[in-house]
């Protein structure tokens, strides 16, 4: 049945509105995160200031010495690297890391880098995570972890606290069938971060444009 030649030319006109106004019609989108950092770049120097733990699979290496160095600096994005961590230490010749059963060695292959994710003015905390996290932990046993870890990082304190949980850092090499690929590690720590040479507590802080 063919069209009436009125109602044709409303539907016509209807279309090349609505076409007009999804062309004119911004993109939507959520804005991105401004992440300053004071200052940046902030070369830094980290140590523990509590035991770090490593849980393979429930068997738990303790490091009561551990450190890296960090730049850290200012990006925008959501989420948004703001740190990058090499010179990872785990226990020293005189205090190494150990286990039930002695000594246990532990390394770290940088980089590890921290992402920036959410920021809480009232407490000044940038929530977030550690991630490209690469572990070997050697002890009878050698098993190599990668992946990831949450952290948070505290203006007033200076303090990088990483809170590993299952399943984000995984077993991807091992030597030994009880601890199969796949397997959890969780890394638990807290470093305090100064600025190299002043000693001074670098600040992030997260705002919307």
């Amino acid at each position: 049945m063919k069209m009436p030649t009125g109602r044709r030319s409303a539907l016509a006109a209807l279309a090349a509105v609505a076409a007009l106004v999804l062309t004119a019609a911004p993109a939507s989108a959520v804005p991105s995160t401004v992440w300053t950092v004071t200052p940046s770049p902030a070369v830094i120097a980290a140590t523990n200031s509590a035991n770090v733990t490593v849980n393979v699979l429930g068997n738990i290496a303790t490091c009561a010495k551990s450190g890296f160095t960090a730049t850290l600096h200012s990006a925008t994005g959501n989420p948004a690297q703001v740190g990058s961590f090499g010179g990872l230490t785990f226990g020293t010749a005189a205090t190494p890391c150990t286990g039930v059963l002695g000594p246990i060695s532990v390394t770290g292959t940088a980089p590890w880098v921290f992402v920036a994710q959410d920021y809480t003015a009232a407490t000044g905390v940038t929530k977030g995570y550690v991630d490209t996290m690469d572990l070997t932990v050697s002890g009878g046993i050698v098993i190599r972890a990668q992946g990831r870890a949450p952290a948070s990082y505290t203006n007033a304190t200076g303090r990088l606290v990483i809170d590993g949980t299952a399943g984000q850092l995984l077993i991807t090499q091992t030597n030994s069938p009880a601890f199969p690929v796949g397997g959890s590690v969780i890394v638990k720590a807290t470093y305090q971060l100064r600025v190299a040479g002043s000693g001074a507590i670098a600040t992030i802080v997260g705002t919307a444009p």
